[in-house]
C-alpha cells in the first residue's frame, strides 16, 4: 500500500518537474487570441514565459485518463463515474471527461434530453435564500463525475441551485519557462504553378514568420489537500482522490508531453517534491497496481451503473437560433 501518512496533515501537496525539448533547444508554446505567447518580466528582470496554461494542463490531465479507442477510462480506472454523451443511434459523442466543462458541457445539460439535468436539479437543490452547500456538491460529483472533484467545475445553470454551484480545482498544474529567449523563423508555402496566384484563395507563394523560444522549462503541480479533507467524504475517497490525482501527473509526465507539433518535451531528472516535507512518491506502477482497489472500496458511492448515458440532440431552439445565425 502507498504510504500517504506524509500528507495526513498537510494543507498541499507541491510537486515540481524540469523538462526540456526532445530535440534541439526550441520549443513552442501556448498563444492566446490578441496576445499570442504569453511573456512576461519578474521584477528583477528574468525573462519569463507560460508554456501552458492552467486551463490547458487540466484538460491534458484529464485526457490521460481516457483511452479514446475503447471509449473508456484507462484499465486502471475502469469503474470510476462518468457522464457518456451518444448520439440517437447510440454512437459515443463526448463524456464528462474530455468535457472542457465538465458536467456543465452544454452536450450533457443543453440537449433534447433533459434526464440527467432533472436529476442534477433534484440533488442539488437547495431554497433561494440557503447558503450553497458545497459537501451536497461534492456528494453528487462523486457520484457522478469524480473527475470534477480534482478539476472543479461550475453548474452556471440558473434553474441548478441558482447557478451557484462552483467548486474550484483541486489539482492545479502549469508549464513556465525562465532566462527565456526568442528563436524567430519563418518559410514560405510555394505554389510551383503559379507563384503569383491570388493567395486570398489558397494560390501563390506565401511566405511567413514564425516565433520559437529557448529557455528553462519548469512543470508545476499543486494539490489542494485541505479542500479535499474539507469535501468531507470520508478518508477511503480522500485516499482515491490523491491516488488519482498523482496518476494524472505521473501518466502526464510519461506519455502527455508532446504539447504540440513544435513543443514535444521530456523529463530532465526527476519529479520533486516541494511540499510536505518528508512524502516519498510512489513510481506509476506503484499508483496503477493500487487503483482498482481504491475504486472498489467506494464504488457503492457511485452512480449505478457508474456511466450515466444522455443521449445528445439539439432542441428546436438551438437549431432556429443557428439558421438565423448562418442566414444573416
Amino acid at each position: 500500500m502507498i504510504n500517504l501518512d506524509a500528507l495526513n496533515h498537510a494543507p498541499r501537496l507541491l510537486l515540481e518537474a524540469q523538462l526540456k525539448p526532445i530535440a534541439g533547444t526550441r520549443f513552442q508554446p501556448t498563444g492566446f487570441p490578441d496576445l499570442g505567447p504569453a511573456q512576461y518580466r519578474l521584477p528583477d528582470g528574468t525573462q519569463m514565459l507560460l508554456v501552458e496554461s492552467p486551463q490547458s494542463m487540466a484538460n491534458r490531465l484529464e485526457a490521460v485518463c481516457w483511452d479514446p479507442v475503447a471509449n473508456d477510462w484507462v484499465e486502471p480506472l475502469r469503474g470510476l463515474p462518468c457522464v457518456v454523451v451518444t448520439d440517437k443511434k447510440d454512437q459515443f459523442l463526448t463524456c464528462s471527461v474530455l468535457e472542457a466543462h465538465r458536467l456543465n458541457s452544454p452536450y450533457i445539460l443543453e440537449g433534447k434530453d433533459k434526464s440527467f439535468l432533472n436529476t442534477l436539479k433534484g440533488e442539488l437543490a437547495v431554497g433561494d435564500l440557503a447558503p450553497v452547500n458545497l459537501k451536497l456538491l461534492a456528494q453528487v460529483l462523486l457520484k457522478y463525475d469524480v473527475n470534477g472533484l480534482l478539476h472543479g467545475v461550475f453548474l452556471a445553470k440558473s434553474d441548478i441551485a441558482g447557478g451557484r454551484m462552483r467548486l474550484p480545482r483541486a489539482l492545479t498544474a502549469f508549464i513556465e519557462a525562465r532566462n527565456v529567449t526568442t528563436a524567430p523563423s519563418g518559410g514560405v508555402k510555394n505554389d510551383a504553378l503559379n507563384p503569383s496566384g491570388d493567395t486570398a484563395r489558397g494560390f501563390g507563394n506565401v511566405p511567413f514568420h514564425r516565433e520559437e523560444f529557448c529557455g528553462d522549462i519548469t512543470a508545476y503541480f499543486a494539490l489542494d489537500l485541505a479542500l479535499i479533507r474539507g469535501f468531507g467524504l470520508g478518508h477511503d475517497v480522500e485516499r482515491l482522490l490523491i491516488t488519482l490525482a498523482l496518476f494524472k501527473i505521473l501518466r502526464f509526465l510519461h506519455e502527455g508531453l508532446r504539447l504540440r507539433t513544435a513543443c514535444d518535451l521530456e523529463m530532465d531528472g526527476v519529479l520533486t517534491v516541494r511540499r510536505p516535507a518528508g512524502f516519498t512518491l510512489p513510481t506509476l506502477e506503484e499508483v496503477q497496481k493500487e487503483l482498482p482497489d481504491l475504486i472498489n472500496k467506494v464504488a457503492d458511492r457511485f452512480a449505478k451503473p457508474p456511466k450515466t448515458n444522455v443521449v445528445f440532440e439539439e432542441t428546436a431552439k438551438a437549431k432556429k437560433s443557428e439558421t438565423e445565425s448562418s442566414g444573416s
